[in-house]
């Protein structure tokens, strides 16, 4: 398949989103992330590469808000300010995808300094430290292990073995608060309920 090319024969390393903005991916600005284009994409992005039960996609901005519930439930007295960066923790995949662990593993750390890059300017345009401190870093990855548990036994068919070998335990969270995230939203719903829970995090 040809490269997608600009004037002169370069690659295209630049996405232009429907907010208007052309973000590049090599060089990614602050002033070129918009909320909105986060949300519209990672709404539309599919967990577990689709392979997952009910009649919407679990899509990453679900997964998003779901993290950032248990993280809630894990930490107390949590400030808005670590909430907003759960809820930001995968907002790169907007432009890069939702690559699975097991793809991740076959293609190496390639990725990785696009993903850096990208969540550094992403964190500088919402006002957060374009590194985390060490410790929110860990607390987001539990609460995201913790989070992927639940989605791989309650809606991905992984046996609970497999799921805590490969996620740890189960958080053991509330019924109505696992009924409400684990049950798969409508692209538009998650849409809507990531701007919403921003907008009061960002606020806070």
């Amino acid at each position: 398949m040809a490269k997608a090319t600009v004037t002169g024969g370069t690659p295209r390393a630049w996405q232009r989103m429907l907010s208007g903005r052309r973000l590049d991916l090599l060089d990614p600005s602050p002033l070129d992330v918009e909320v909105a284009d986060i949300a519209h994409g990672l709404a539309r992005m599919a967990r577990w590469n689709g392979q997952t039960r009910g009649a919407h996609i679990f899509s990453v901005a679900q997964h998003s808000l779901l993290v950032e519930a248990v993280m809630r439930e894990q930490i107390t007295r949590m400030t808005d300010r670590a909430g907003l960066a759960a809820l930001l923790h995968d907002s790169p995949e907007y432009v890069i995808g939702d690559m699975i662990s097991p793809f991740k593993a076959v293609i190496g750390n390639a990725y990785k300094m696009v993903e850096r890059r990208l969540l550094a300017a992403i964190h500088m345009r919402f006002g957060l430290p374009a590194e985390l401190d060490p410790k929110m870093t860990k607390a987001i990855k539990n609460a995201d292990m913790a989070a992927a548990y639940l989605e791989a036994t309650r809606l991905a068919g992984f046996a609970e073995a497999d799921a805590k070998r490969l996620f740890g335990k189960d958080p053991c969270l509330p019924l109505d608060m696992e009924a409400e995230y684990l049950t798969p939203w409508s692209a538009s719903k998650a849409e809507r309920r990531f701007l919403a829970r921003f907008e009061v995090l960002k606020a806070g």
